[in-house]
């Protein structure tokens, strides 16, 4: 499920749909929101949560901003517009495998997601059934990854949160390693991840990652990175060299700018935390009132 910047005041304020009003899901309510600027824009909410945002009519179209910096650097990786084999941990409405679909054709893409019911109200009403060469299995991120065979994949990205928060167990060092097992020698793992003042959770993600990969690039909004206040941070981790002066330049004249570091960078910011492990998770932060879209706890 995906986290987003909260709507724009007035865009998603009509919910509307195939089969109107609210929908009970594995880990909520769901509903869908029509954007009122766009013919056939969908917002995928959960418990009044931002989770997706998908246009029908153009699966390029990445209204939040996390989102559009993981497009970023799905669009920078070698070589453009080339197919890939890719693996998805967290589905929600399925914005990502739309763009791959659409930006990379020919890609073959599978989806675990744990929310049954979710998955059977995007496939009905949000038109799952039409991205070509999409599998989507109902499974726990972890059990779906320990099936896949070694090195059968060019991209993972890990994008999986109950309601707010990202699941401790999908941020171990066993998982990520798991992962870099199902990666090939070129591939990479895209994290979203969110965090607040502080940044405790996101440096003990970088000492995980950093234990796996010897290539990171994180892309975040300055004042997020400053640890001002609360979002999203985007995290690619690999054997190889990333993008990161192409990455710089995308996220430079982006609309809401982001700071791209490095994994000198990096290592610091980590400075002396430890890997999470499945002995010794660390929960991720619950967003503070209002954040994402969340409901007031009054």
């Amino acid at each position: 499920m995906r986290r987003g910047r909260e709507p724009k005041k007035g865009r998603t304020a009509q919910a509307a749909g195939p089969t109107p009003g609210q929908h009970q899901v594995r880990f909520g309510m769901a509903e869908l929101l029509r954007d009122l600027d766009r013919p056939n824009g969908w917002l995928l909410t959960v418990d009044g949560v931002a989770q997706s945002y998908v246009d029908l009519d153009d699966p390029t179209h990445l209204e939040f901003d996390y989102v559009r910096r993981i497009g970023d650097i799905i669009d920078c990786l070698p070589e453009a517009g080339s197919a890939m084999d890719v693996l998805h941990v967290g589905g929600g409405a399925c914005t990502l495998p739309r763009y791959l679909a659409a930006t990379r054709p020919g890609s073959r893409q599978l989806v675990f997601d744990a929310d049954a019911e979710l998955i059977d109200l995007v496939r009905e009403q949000l038109d799952l059934r039409s991205v070509p060469s999409l599998k989507v299995r109902i499974s726990d991120g972890r059990v779906g990854v320990a099936s896949r065979h070694d090195a059968t994949a060019d991209l993972v990205v890990l994008d999986a949160f109950e309601r707010a928060e990202m699941p401790s167990a999908m941020a171990t060092l066993e998982f990520i390693t798991d992962v870099a097992r199902v990666l090939r020698p070129t591939g990479t793992l895209l994290v979203n991840i969110s965090d607040g003042p502080g940044l405790k959770f996101v440096r003990r993600v970088l000492a995980t990652l950093l234990a796996v990969f010897p290539h990171l690039v994180l892309l975040a909004e300055p004042a997020v990175l400053r640890a001002r206040r609360f979002g999203n941070l985007v995290l690619a981790g690999s054997a190889v060299e990333l993008p990161s002066d192409a990455l710089s330049r995308r996220a430079s004249s982006a609309v809401f700018p982001a700071r791209v570091v490095s994994t000198a960078e990096l290592r610091k910011l980590a400075g002396v935390f430890e890997p999470l492990t499945d002995a010794a998770p660390m929960a991720s932060p619950t967003p503070p009132e209002h954040a994402f879209g969340l409901p007031s706890r009054d």
